[in-house]
């Protein structure tokens, strides 16, 4: 009877190790709910139903040209501007991205092992090592105070601090972007297959060698793959920076949301989506090309 009881007590849970993951989280989430007071009455405008009707009514007819009364004479068409503001929206995103990109590769390589680490019997001295592992480590808990720093909260920073200017719109995207490149890069580089580099070591390849062509190639596919995501992710946040004044799609979007021209403002998110359609072909079709 106590073998039987014992192997009750022991029997797992029905639903798993995953269930009980998947039961935590939708218990986190009823907990937040209940404890900001969410209810779907929330979304409804204060001045009404009527609101949130014209908006999504006006999606189905965006402006071709300014909407309402008051434009200035001599001013740029309005799929002009629109146009004007979707290339700055991928300017200061391209800019943001050439600076996050190799300084990211730089500080992911410093903090992953791949490094600090070679054959057992050609390490280096203790002091050495020693000295690796406190770069490994400044590395680390630089890349941990980048990331950890949202790029709106950095585009305040700067808005107070230099005013508002290109450079810190760039800056307050770079500075993230860089920080999260180099955490996954360094993960992706510790992850990779060893064979081939353990085989160059074996032939008495130097540490450089052993990295540019038994692992660097290793990673490289998903170093890309991500790099390539995270521009895609840089596109969107260039034009959240317009909320800030920058000028790109979101400065025009919230002016126009301001003055209630709903169809003026779904013309800028069609330009977004549109945006994000193109970006998201062409990076499919370069992985498929350079990674596949």
């Amino acid at each position: 009877m106590v073998g039987v009881g014992t192997s009750r007590q022991r029997r797992p849970f029905p639903l798993g190790r995953r269930g009980r993951t998947i039961l935590a989280i939708v218990a986190a989430g009823l907990v937040a709910w209940f404890a900001l007071g969410l209810s779907p009455a929330q979304l409804v405008p204060t001045g009404g139903a009527g609101i949130a009707r014209d908006f999504f009514a006006a999606a189905w007819r965006p402006a071709l040209d300014y909407e309402g009364a008051g434009v200035p004479d001599g001013a740029r068409p309005f799929l002009l501007k629109v146009l004007d503001a979707t290339v700055r929206t991928i300017v200061f995103a391209t800019a943001a991205m050439s600076l996050a990109l190799p300084i990211g590769l730089v500080l992911g390589f410093l903090a992953s092992s791949v490094g600090w680490s070679g054959d057992p019997a050609t390490r280096a001295s203790r002091l050495s090592r020693t000295l690796a592992r406190s770069v490994q480590g400044a590395t680390r808990t630089l890349i941990i105070g980048m990331r950890s720093v949202h790029e709106l909260l950095w585009a305040v920073l700067f808005l107070v601090a230099f005013g508002l200017n290109t450079a810190s719109a760039v800056l307050a995207i770079a500075i993230p972007y860089t920080g999260t490149l180099a955490k996954v890069f360094s993960e992706m580089l510790d992850e990779a297959p060893r064979d081939s580099a353990a085989g160059l070591r074996a032939t008495g390849a130097a540490p450089v060698q052993v990295f540019l062509h038994g692992i660097l190639p290793r990673a490289l596919p998903d170093m890309t793959a991500y790099a390539f995501y995270r521009y895609e992710c840089a596109i969107r946040s260039s034009a959240i920076l317009g909320f800030f004044g920058y000028p790109t799609l979101g400065y025009y979007l919230r002016a126009s949301f301001e003055n209630l021209h709903y169809r003026e403002v779904w013309t800028y998110l069609y330009a977004l989506l549109i945006l994000a359609l193109v970006l998201e072909s062409w990076s499919t079709r370069l992985r498929q090309r350079f990674v596949a």
